[in-house]
């Protein structure tokens, strides 16, 4: 049995943050695609389900609040983690309320994502992959 590479989506309009965070992601074994615009992210959302999303929410565009409610309503297996400069005790009851796994202020240090990405991760397979398999049983 192989273990399947766990994938992420990474939208947040500041280029600087998918460059810190990408290499940091790949080098801890995931697969990563970033996104600085979210109708980009948006798009590719409609093509692929990613096991973790994280994303922004204050964007040009399509907001965060809105993009996850689109990544939640079309994959709801999928978790979604929220970083924001602009986090308010509204916004992160609003993102909860909508079915996110955790929410963090930027700015944030990579083992904190790491250990949030992982407890994501746990989260998926434990009943992820189950969903997964009852839905591609024949």
């Amino acid at each position: 049995m192989t273990i399947q590479q766990t994938t992420i989506l990474l939208l947040d309009d500041e280029p600087i943050v998918s460059k810190r965070l990408k290499p940091s992601l790949e080098k801890n074994g995931y697969a990563v695609e970033t996104f600085t615009r979210s109708v980009d992210a948006l798009s590719r959302i409609r093509e692929k389900e990613f096991d973790i999303v994280i994303t922004d929410l204050k964007m040009e565009g399509v907001n965060g609040m809105e993009f996850l409610t689109e990544v939640k309503r079309r994959s709801p297996a999928t978790e979604v983690i929220v970083i924001t400069g602009f986090a308010t005790m509204e916004t992160a009851r609003q993102s909860f309320s909508k079915g996110v796994f955790d929410f963090m202020a930027k700015p944030f240090k990579l083992g904190e994502i790491l250990a949030v990405i992982r407890k994501a991760e746990m989260k998926r397979n434990k009943d992820g992959r189950v969903e997964a398999a009852a839905l591609s049983a024949p």
